[in-house]
């Protein structure tokens, strides 16, 4: 259903450094397309392979309009854990790398009983979730 999803950011070298610690947890690994001025604007995580041919990536970069980056209301990008842990280390990352909490881990059993979740700003204000389904209790 998706190839990318792209968030704005206004210092590109923070958001790369908060990324790379918050989705190591989940891991997902940097990925490079190869092309110099690209590299320099953006940053992915995910697949990104022949030229883009093959791509299931979240990318991060300087607004293409070159006007200041802005969050969206109501905007969020959830990225699959495998485990609680995964969800408890991905928060912890998070935080201790310029995000702020925007909802601790924990179940969200209003949603279902096995939705383990765990909510975080990144230094430009995207919300950014992990979410890990199919347990129902700590192993």
């Amino acid at each position: 259903m998706l190839s990318y999803v792209y968030f704005g950011t206004n210092d590109l070298a923070r958001a790369i450094g908060f990324y790379n610690a918050a989705l190591a947890p989940l891991g997902m690994r940097r990925c490079i397309t190869n092309d110099p001025e690209w590299d320099r604007s953006s940053a992915g995580w995910g697949t990104y392979e022949k030229g883009g041919l093959e791509e299931l990536a979240f990318w991060i970069g300087l607004p293409f309009d070159q006007q200041p980056a802005t969050v969206g209301n109501g905007g969020m990008i959830a990225f699959r854990a495998r485990s609680w842990q995964e969800v408890d280390d991905f928060h912890a990352a998070a935080l201790a790398h310029g995000g702020s909490c925007d909802g601790p881990p924990g179940l969200r059993v209003k949603y279902s009983p096995d939705f383990y979740a765990a909510y975080v700003r990144d230094p430009d204000g995207n919300k950014v979730a992990a979410v890990c389904r199919g347990i129902t209790q700590r192993q």
